[in-house]
Parts: structure tokens; sequence; C-alpha cells
């Protein structure tokens, strides 16, 4: 497949696939982007799944038509891209492969050997001479593992972006980008939104006329709508406006409580009313939806005093995704000592910018006169441009300095950074880090 007339696509499509990552649902397959760039020399941009060597090779082999690869570029480790680079490099004996100091560290991991004869280190802003291609590498720590790096090739403007604008699905499958590009990064990358913004600034500044991730489509039409997805995406900004409920129910009253608020909301005009039923939908695509719309509503029953395991699996879901900037309503239910409210506010007690719309509704066993009434007031609190809440304490501004991990771009906030720190993404010491401009 041309991507331009210099660059191929050689990757291949993955029906035989169900979980992604072993946890994610993709009916429509997936994609192992790789390319190569042909000119007075050749560059390969990273492998494919160990399940498709054959077909890769042979991808290749039709590319170079008889040509010989001279370099490898590795931008990310994972094995569903890295799989066969020591396929590669036993058959290209004289092609040399590159990679940041952190991939080479990873493919001793996994292969047993670094190459260490054939390998060339690159760093930030690095340069590579193909011909009338130049290629310059990009430090992406983080997006999402420690060892990405992204590329940039100056002559047909293309922005090989590793991860970062991928997506789930085939590419011989037709379905809309955003619904699993968004699914595929709120899941897989979500968590590291500064890193994400840190990589969107430096793409800023270059002349992107076409996006080639290794996952989904090349993109190469409005690029400012992907870029700016990305960007909401990453600053946990609200993507869409409407309310997303998320629900457990054992014997279906606190069921009923979210139609009735369901349905009080649609009539008081919320542009979006989204429920999922937690213990029955796609999991990450119930995330997905916390994520895409501006409010949320929490109903569960109270479950050996703690709440319903599909809620607590879902918050977990989002805190160690950094769910933050949002209003969030909450439900609870519980025949005798409820308990539920109490413990998804401590759950959350750590997500940042969250408003807690008031009042918490408390049902005892099913709905009355006055658990309705407390419904409608929510209803009322949710639709209200400012809700009512309870504030959040006030951070003292500007006293907290910034210190960022060179290494993987994680941000320590504190007076000092301690002298035993260790960096909880990339494991390394108070030494990777620099106080923050």
């Amino acid at each position: 497949m041309e991507i331009t007339k210099d660059i191929r696509y050689i990757g291949v499509n993955d029906h035989d696939i169900d979980l992604f990552e072993g946890q994610y649902p993709v009916e429509n397959g997936m994609a192992y982007n790789s390319y190569v760039i042909i000119d007075d020399k050749i560059a390969v941009f990273d492998t494919v799944d160990a399940r498709f060597t054959d077909q890769w090779m042979g991808n290749l082999d039709k590319a170079l038509e008889g040509r010989t690869p001279d370099y490898l570029i590795i931008q990310h480790m994972e094995p569903d891209h890295s799989a066969n680079i020591a396929n590669f490099m036993e058959k290209y004996t004289d092609t040399r492969i590159v990679g940041s100091a952190k991939a080479f560290t990873m493919i001793k991991q996994f292969f047993g050997t670094d190459f260490s004869d054939r390998q060339i280190v690159v760093k930030e802003k690095d340069t590579l001479e193909l011909g009338k291609h130049t290629l310059t590498f990009i430090a992406a720590p983080m997006v999402h593992w420690p060892e990405v790096m992204v590329t940039y090739d100056s002559c047909d403007k293309v922005l090989f972006s590793a991860d970062a604008f991928g997506k789930f699905g085939a590419l011989d499958v037709e379905e809309d980008w955003a619904c699993e590009a968004r699914r595929y990064y709120i899941g897989i990358v979500g968590k590291y939104g500064g890193q994400v913004q840190s990589l969107l600034k430096k793409a800023a500044g270059l002349d992107i006329e076409m996006i080639c991730p290794l996952h989904g489509p090349a993109l190469k039409e409005n690029l400012n709508y992907y870029i700016g997805l990305y960007d909401t995406w990453s600053s946990y900004g609200t993507e869409t406006e409407g309310v997303m409920i998320a629900y457990t129910s054992v014997y279906g009253n606190t069921k009923k409580a979210v139609e009735a608020l369901a349905e009080m909301l649609e009539e008081k005009g919320c542009p979006k009313v989204v429920v999922n039923d937690l213990a029955r939908c796609d999991m990450t695509e119930a995330v997905e939806d916390a994520f895409r719309y501006g409010k949320l509503i929490l109903a569960t029953t109270t479950y050996n005093g703690d709440v319903f395991p599909f809620m607590k699996e879902f918050i977990d879901h989002l805190t160690e995704r950094n769910f933050q900037n949002r209003v969030v309503g909450m439900i609870e239910n519980g025949s005798w000592a409820p308990m539920a409210a109490k413990v998804m506010k401590k759950m959350l007690e750590n997500s940042k910018n969250l408003t807690l719309a008031e009042p918490v509704v408390s049902i005892r066993s099913a709905l009355n006169e006055d658990s309705r009434g407390q419904l409608a007031a929510l209803a009322d609190a949710i639709c209200a441009e400012e809700p009512d809440q309870e504030e959040a304490p006030a951070e003292e501004s500007g006293s907290k300095k910034k210190y960022v991990c060179k290494i993987c771009g994680y941000v320590y906030e504190g007076d000092e950074l301690p002298q035993d720190f260790v960096c909880p993404l990339c494991r390394q010491g108070a030494d990777a880090f620099e106080l923050a401009e």
C-alpha cells in the first residue's frame, strides 16, 4: 500500500484476536502497522506481532523490490510492534537498528542481545539522512512506555507517531475513527495525559501533513480534528456535553432509580444521557463514556459494607487513569446501614477537580416519596449551570514547585523533592528530576 511516493505500508490486519492486551474487546480486530521509506537509503519502521512474521516479511520483501534495508527504526518496544526484531536482524545482517537507549535495554531483555555492534542510539532532535528524506527523532516517554520515540520526516511532512493517534480495529473494516480511537486512548494511554500534552507541544512546532500511527489508519485530512481530540483527551477536558450514569443493581430497585433519574434529566433538556449497567456492558466502553462526558452519576448498592464489585472495578479504572475535571453525582442503596456513597467518595478523594453534586441520593431498599424528591433535586443540580456542590479544599496557588522526570516526564509537586524519591512510572531516583521552569 502506498502512503506517499516513497513511503509504503507493510503492516498486517489481525482478525483472530478477541481481546487486545488481554482486556479490550476488539470485534473488528487490530492492525499492526509498519512502514518503509524507499530512498537512497531504506528505513523500516517497527515490526509486527509474532503471529504475523511470514506475512510481514513478505510485505517487506515486496516493497523492497530486491533492495536491502539500511535501518530498522524501533519507536516502541511492546511485543505487538517489536516481536520480529530478531527475525529481521537475522535476515538482514548488514542492517543497523535505531532506537532510544531505553529501547536497547528492552531489546536485550526480550531477545538476549541488544545488537551492540549494529545499534544507533538516538535522542531528542537527532537526525538520520536517507537521501532526500531527513528523519528527526522526538522523545515521547510514557506515551505510553518509557522508551517511546516518534519520528518526523521533513520531506513528506509525515509524523510516525508510534501508539499516539492509534485506534482499535483492522484497516479493512470501515468504522468511525473517534469511537475506537477514544476507547483505545482512554484505556491504554489515558493515565499519561501530561506526557501526551508534552508531545503535542513538540508536534505543534512541526509542519505535519500526515500522521502514521502503529495502529489504525494513516491520518491525512483535517488533522486539526484529530489533534484537537487528543488535546481534549489528554487535558481531561469534556469532549461532549452530557451525563453518563453508571450503575449496578442486585434486585432492580437501584436500576429503577437510575431510569427515573435519566427520564428527569431528559425532561429537563440535558443534551445527552448515557446509561451503563456495569454488570452487563463492555467495561472499557463505560470507562470511555465517563471520560467523554462532563458529568457522571454513580449509582450502586451497599454490598458487604462496601460497594458492589462491578462499581468498585469501574471506579478503579477511572482513578488509575487520572479521572478529573468532572461533576459527579451519587446514588446509594442499602436496606440497612447504607455505605456506598461514603466508600465511593473515599475512592475518588485523590482525583483532581471533582465537583460533588448535591444531594447524595440515599435509598432504603426501594424508591419512595422522599428518595424520589432527592432524585429530582439531584437532576436539578446536574442540569444547572453551577450545580450545588461540596467545595474541595482550596489549593494554595503557586505554593508548590514542580519537578519533572527527565526520563519519563512524570511531574512531582511539592516544596522540595525528597532525596530518596523514586519515580512511580520509570523507577528512576531523584537525580533524574529537574525543577520545571
